[in-house]
């Protein structure tokens, strides 16, 4: 499989241009790419602000929303890329229209993925390790299921500090880290926190951690944190 899952955050030109040009290498000589905006209620103005912002990178991008059999779709694409957004409504939707089969099939077949946010929390077994509110209540939190392990998007470690003036004061709200031992307490999969603007680039039986940092939870043992570059092909062994 070729994956590339981001966790987001690509607000800035130097995380932007890295995106694009990690998008350049995984896609190579595809002209034309599926896009899939179900993560947002506003699917038009979802695909105009991605072409609008550049997020295509130089290819053509298809919104799915704008084919009447989007199975057939998914069939034909040279290439998918699922948008961030709500989690739950993303998975709700995949779902709805009979999409997460013929996805993964196609996927598993070869062809090229990116994921960013709640398109990299698809890629996981299930949705359980988003940070989004139920807004709706898919049929099941199964997901794509194409790595045997969960990514948190939008990680970061420690506590919140809210601006009082001048002034910073503690939160006190559950870290990530709380979150995803709570996880842990009932689930067995690892869990990458993956920092913003950072992603996984997975080739076959190979996973590269690009741009930013990452922590690696696993049930019972203490995080390990990886640095940009850093090869996790372990996490591909389930």
């Amino acid at each position: 499989m070729r994956l590339l899952l981001g966790s987001g955050g690509f607000r800035t030109e130097q995380r932007r241009q890295r995106l694009f040009e990690q998008m350049r290498v995984h896609f190579g000589p595809v002209e034309r790419i599926l896009f899939v905006p179900f993560a947002l209620a506003d699917h038009d103005r979802y695909l105009e602000v991605m072409l609008q912002e550049g997020f295509n990178a130089g290819y053509q991008l298809d919104g799915i929303h704008q084919f009447e059999d989007r199975i057939a779709a998914v069939e034909t694409a040279e290439a998918i890329f699922i948008g961030g957004g709500n989690t739950f409504r993303l998975v709700n939707d995949l779902h709805r229209h009979r999409l997460l089969d013929p996805i993964r099939r196609r996927i598993r077949q070869g062809m090229p993925y990116l994921g960013i946010s709640a398109g990299t929390n698809v890629a996981c077994p299930t949705l359980m390790t988003t940070n989004d509110m139920p807004i709706v209540m898919p049929p099941s939190f199964t997901a794509l299921n194409l790595v045997p392990f969960q990514i948190n998007p939008h990680y970061f470690a420690g506590q919140v500090f809210i601006r009082d003036g001048e002034e910073y004061r503690a939160h006190f709200g559950e870290t990530r880290d709380d979150r995803i031992r709570e996880f842990h307490e009932v689930n067995a999969l690892p869990v990458v926190g993956l920092w913003e603007g950072g992603m996984l680039h997975i080739n076959g039986e190979a996973c590269e951690l690009l741009a930013a940092p990452a922590r690696i939870f696993r049930k019972g043992a203490e995080p390990e944190d990886a640095a940009p570059g850093a090869r996790l092909d372990r996490l591909l062994s389930p």
